[in-house]
């Protein structure tokens, strides 16, 4: 304990009282020997980091609840199965820049319970480049991201049902039952019809 508070410039009381509210996992034991390691001191400087930032030790500690309950990358990303989406690894800290300040508990839980997010160790995996670019911009846009991801949440039904039909559709119909070869064209028609609906919603509402 006293070589890892060294480490992170604190006290070994600070540690301790980290320790206490949970903020930090706790050691691996081998008897009366308190083992940490690299992703304690990790821990620790992330801390440190969002206590400059701003945020209390409460909302800080929502946010650690918040990771250690959240899925692995292996779970979100299914290990193995195929994907158009590249993975980001991100910091904590790299996080709440993307999002100005809105990456809260309530925020980080929704994104972990939607999948966007996962855990490996220390360091944050969003499931999606695209998503996560998409998302920043509207937040720099001024939508909300609680917005953002409740917008999120009802697409993911939307994106299911679509998914389910032509997933059907292209194995019963293609002549070699390849799905993966056919996404594209899939993915078109979703594009060109939203493209018109938008078109249509967008003639029927006065202007602001």
């Amino acid at each position: 304990m006293e070589e890892l508070a060294e480490k992170a410039g604190i006290t070994v009381r600070t540690l301790r009282f980290y320790r206490e509210r949970g903020l930090i996992p706790p050691p691996r034991r081998e008897g009366r020997i308190a083992w940490y390691d690299e992703q304690h001191l990790a821990r620790l400087r992330t801390i440190a980091a969002l206590l400059e930032r701003g945020h209390t030790l409460n909302g800080i500690a929502d946010l650690a609840t918040a990771f250690e309950s959240g899925r692995d990358v292996g779970e979100v990303l299914g290990l193995g199965e195929p994907s158009e989406e590249t993975p980001v690894r991100l910091t904590p800290e790299a996080l709440a820049d993307y999002f100005e300040g809105q990456v809260t508990p309530e925020n980080l839980a929704t994104a972990l319970e939607l999948g966007y997010l996962a855990t490996d160790g220390e360091e944050i995996v969003h499931i999606s480049r695209r998503l996560l670019d998409v998302s920043a911009a509207l937040v720099r846009e001024g939508v909300p991201l609680s917005v953002v991801l409740e917008a999120g949440r009802r697409v993911r039904s939307h994106a299911e049902e679509l998914a389910e039909l032509f997933v059907d559709v292209l194995t019963t119909h293609s002549a070699d039952g390849q799905v993966d070869r056919l996404r594209p064209l899939a993915k078109s028609v979703v594009e060109a019809e939203l493209s018109m609906a938008m078109d249509r919603r967008l003639r029927r509402t006065p202007p602001a």
